[in-house]
């Protein structure tokens, strides 16, 4: 990518970078909505300065080797359409920073923002919660916030891919918190024998496979096997709905994230009892179900 020598600020390159992305039309959806967000992300992080904190150094000139630095990392970002979030090897759900790479889905989940609150009011008491799961778990995430909301709770994240085991594994480690949270591999509920669960929450892959065939360049980089959820989205959702109860304790919750697929559920559950929970950003992409509903319902 030709860098204009003019470029002698971060203001000026935030400036070229968001004219950039634009111009290239790329896409967004991996923790930032627009091309401004990003590029300021990407401008600070690759500067080393705190991400939260621009203005001070928007006016500052930027050497040699950092202009040479932020040029190849926008070349990638723009010539190869790889997400922000593999250029920097991190992510963000909150406060929480996560290490990812091309083995596991970038950290997005409405079950993210769900879980600092404890899931109130649909539990009362976070200290009752003894026992959790998270099933499809890929970097680890989402166990991690359950183990900071359930303080009491052992965890149980579970994943088909040791690839993503292997990464879930360092961000567990990274909050000290090998002692609560056990990996294990696991297609959903196959090597889980004999366990059982006060609290289940999933954010399985539900891509429609027609939308798989749409998905944008910058889609495309994350495991496929992440994403993909059969032709109405719902592959993984049948098993889970069919197996939970043998692994829910008498009272127990599932919570199940299906992104746009809340009509998809509907019909193939018609008499299933779904309590959608809405979040800050969506009001019908994630349910909750009892265990004595889930058997109700089947």
């Amino acid at each position: 990518m030709n860098v204009p020598p003019e470029l002698e600020t971060l203001r000026d390159w935030l400036r070229f970078a968001v004219s950039r992305f634009a111009h290239a039309g790329l896409s967004f959806g991996h923790g930032f909505a627009t091309a401004s967000d990003e590029a300021l992300y990407l401008l600070l992080h690759t500067l080393h300065l705190p991400l939260d904190h621009a203005e001070p150094f928007l006016d500052a000139k930027l050497t040699h080797a950092e202009r040479s630095e932020l040029a190849a990392l926008l070349t990638r970002r723009i010539e190869e359409r790889v997400p922000a979030a593999y250029l920097t090897r991190e992510a963000w759900l909150g406060d929480f920073r996560f290490h990812v790479d091309e083995r596991v889905l970038i950290p997005r989940s409405f079950i993210a923002e769900l879980l600092p609150d404890g899931l109130a009011p649909h539990i009362g008491d976070a200290a009752s919660v003894k026992s959790a799961l998270d099933l499809c778990t890929g970097s680890g995430c989402l166990a991690v916030l359950l183990a900071h909301a359930f303080e009491a709770a052992d965890i149980d994240a579970a994943d088909i891919s040791s690839d993503a085991l292997a990464v879930a594994q360092r961000n567990v480690s990274d909050y000290g918190l090998a002692g609560r949270i056990n990996l294990i591999r696991s297609d959903l509920f196959d090597n889980l024998p004999g366990k059982s669960y006060d609290l289940i929450i999933s954010n399985p892959p539900y891509v429609t496979t027609m939308a798989m065939d749409e998905l944008p360049h910058e889609y495309r980089h994350e495991p496929a096997l992440a994403l993909a959820g059969g032709d109405d989205g719902m592959d993984a959702v049948r098993t889970i709905l069919r197996e939970a109860p043998r692994f829910l304790q008498p009272g127990g919750l599932l919570v199940v994230e299906v992104g746009h697929n809340r009509e998809a559920a509907e019909s193939a559950f018609p008499r299933m009892p779904f309590l959608w929970l809405s979040t800050a950003s969506s009001a019908d992409s994630v349910f909750l179900l009892k265990r004595d509903d889930i058997i109700a319902g089947r």
